[in-house]
């Protein structure tokens, strides 16, 4: 009887060259360089401030005040406020990031493209002290009306209520609105904006030019189109610049330093004057402080650097399966 010879998968094998092989090891050592770093410094933090947080324990994530010398200090109340200026930063710099990346990936002449294109990546690189004295000086004396608008006919929303602010003073002094956590806010929302606009143009230029033709042979309008196919295609990458743009709205210092006026309890209402962030505390407070208060400050900087970890690489998982492509709607 004769034997039949049975289908056997055939291994492929392919010879590496010298190149290839120098690559992979240059990049596996630099991603292995970066990780060495980032545990390093996540290790120094926690050595520097372990003294501190040895001595408050629990207590140093429920304490408003800051007064280490004393014995009593925590970040209860800079927590809370990074947390804020860096959600107002995001609810300003998302739309308006968004909008851009459309406009530049779907309307904007091709002429006009790499124009815009330049333009954002400088803004990406403009130093964080310069947009702080735009703030400063340019910002903070032209938006108190608006603030002041906003506290007039929102008040009843406690996040835009403020303290002692009557709309039917016309003596009402416009202060109470200045170094305000929306201030703070709106100047961390111009320098987050360029970094996740170019990310989401990155993916919406992604999106299968097949799908965009079949779309519009179809009958779709442009907005129909991207409505239909570029942005369900660029829903990871769309996730993926906001977070990353989060995690550098948390960490910002000099900006926000020059606008705040520091307050150690938590402050809801953004349109009110006094704000704090981690960044600015240290930033503050580090010139002058003890040896004890220095190791609070670093057990500070550690809640932010996990903090910030944390949403980096949740964006940095979101953004690698974002670039594989997603399924656009029906």
């Amino acid at each position: 009887m004769r034997s039949v010879a049975l289908d056997v998968p055939r291994s492929l094998r392919s010879r590496a060259r010298r190149s290839d092989l120098a690559f992979r090891a240059g990049t596996q050592g630099a991603s292995t360089i970066v990780l060495v770093i980032m545990t390093l410094v996540g290790l120094f933090l926690l050595l520097q401030g372990f003294k501190a947080l040895s001595a408050a324990g629990l207590s140093f994530f429920t304490t408003q005040a800051w007064e280490p010398n004393s014995g009593t200090f925590g970040i209860a109340a800079v927590l809370p406020g990074t947390i804020f200026i860096a959600i107002t930063a995001i609810t300003v710099a998302v739309p308006l990031a968004t909008g851009t990346a459309l406009y530049i990936s779907e309307y904007a002449p091709r002429r006009l493209k790499q124009l815009l294109i330049t333009v954002v990546d400088l803004m990406a690189a403009i130093p964080s002290v310069v947009y702080g004295l735009w703030g400063l000086f340019l910002l903070q004396p032209n938006i108190l009306p608006f603030s002041q608008w906003i506290a007039t006919y929102f008040s009843w929303m406690p996040v835009f209520a403020v303290t002692g602010f009557s709309p039917s003073d016309p003596l009402a002094s416009p202060t109470i609105f200045t170094a305000s956590t929306f201030i703070a806010g709106l100047v961390v929302a111009m320098m987050v904006s360029p970094i996740t606009c170019s990310i989401m143009r990155e993916v919406f230029t992604q999106a299968p030019l097949g799908e965009r033709e079949g779309a519009l042979a179809l009958g779709a309008t442009r907005w129909g189109m991207i409505r239909r196919v570029v942005l369900p295609f660029g829903r990871g990458g769309m996730i993926g610049g906001t977070m990353l743009g989060l995690g550098r709205a948390l960490g910002e210092t000099i900006a926000v330093y020059l606008i705040i006026s520091p307050v150690f309890n938590i402050q809801p209402q953004i349109l009110q004057k006094g704000a704090n962030s981690i960044s600015a505390l240290i930033a503050l407070r580090y010139s002058e402080a003890s040896p004890f208060e220095i190791s609070g400050l670093m057990a500070a900087g550690l809640a932010l650097f996990v903090m910030t970890l944390i949403v980096n690489f949740g964006a940095s998982t979101i953004i690698s399966r974002s670039r594989s492509g997603a399924s656009s709607e029906g």
